[in-house]
């Protein structure tokens, strides 16, 4: 169904009143939410909330909080369909893919810009699928600017059986950056990030990084700035979301957990009692 790129939906998963034959939706408008904190670039006055008639092939399921682990090297990317408050009050995203499909199952995990998000829904025939995104993962990540249209890095959880190509990514986004600068050299491509001083931390040069889901060699890390930086190739540039970002836009951004092991290691004292033992 056409929808506004400032409108959300809402769409009804458990409708108790089946519509009568040849009834589509039925359209209100209604406030904002107070409690979902919109991007004002947006600007989205009001939001239009559509209750679509259910499709039979549609598969659904309540949310689980099964997780999994990524390798952070994309598999496709998707465009964004339908996002918006869903009627339990959460907030659900349609969104538009086929890789990550195959063999798709209810309850499964999907990395969308990095974020582990369960599969709620899917359709294999308009090549869709829905999930839910808690206030939590509002807050902690650039979902929250996607609109209908944007395209999104979708990543499938590892398999016993699958190769490790990129690093370990939990799909548990730390917080996000903003892009300040993109470079061109030749046909790579030079970015640099601004962070918080929290993750930065973490970062170090020649170290793991997942931007928007994707693993990354960070090259240099400028402490004074704030910010890191690393080089997409041109084979990476056509695979991904981040080349098509803009200065000034976020990115979503997972530090390598063995820097966080170690710290927690540290800071607990574990050192000194196997140096006393």
């Amino acid at each position: 169904m056409p929808v506004s790129s400032l409108s959300f939906t809402l769409i009804s998963k458990t409708p108790k009143i089946s519509p009568p034959k040849g009834f589509n939706f039925t359209t209100l408008t209604i406030s904002p939410n107070p409690r979902l904190k919109i991007n004002p670039i947006f600007r989205p006055s009001t939001i239009t909330v559509f209750l679509p008639k259910r499709k039979p092939n549609v598969k659904t399921r309540f949310k689980s909080h099964i997780r999994g682990l990524f390798t952070g090297i994309v598999e496709e990317m998707g465009e964004i369909k339908e996002l918006g408050i869903a009627e339990n009050g959460g907030f659900d995203m349609r969104i538009g893919a086929k890789t990550v499909l195959e063999g798709v199952n209810l309850g499964d995990s999907i990395a969308v810009n990095g974020t582990c998000l369960t599969v709620t829904e899917f359709d294999t025939k308009s090549s869709e699928f829905s999930v839910g995104l808690s206030p939590e993962t509002l807050r902690k990540t650039s979902l929250i600017e996607l609109e209908p249209g944007s395209v999104v890095n979708l990543e499938r959880a590892v398999q016993p059986t699958s190769r490790m190509g990129g690093h370990f990514v939990q799909g548990h986004v730390d917080g996000t950056g903003e892009i300040v600068a993109k470079e061109p050299e030749g046909d790579s491509l030079w970015i640099k990030v601004r962070t918080g001083k929290e993750l930065l931390k973490y970062i170090v040069p020649k170290g793991f990084i997942a931007v928007d889901g994707t693993s990354l060699t960070v090259v240099d890390v400028f402490d004074e700035e704030g910010c890191f930086n690393f080089m997409l190739v041109d084979y990476t540039q056509q695979k991904v979301v981040i080349p098509l970002k803009k200065v000034g836009q976020k990115v979503n951004l997972e530090v390598d957990i063995l820097g966080k092991y170690v710290e927690r290691l540290l800071s607990s004292g574990f050192v000194e009692s196997i140096r006393s033992s």
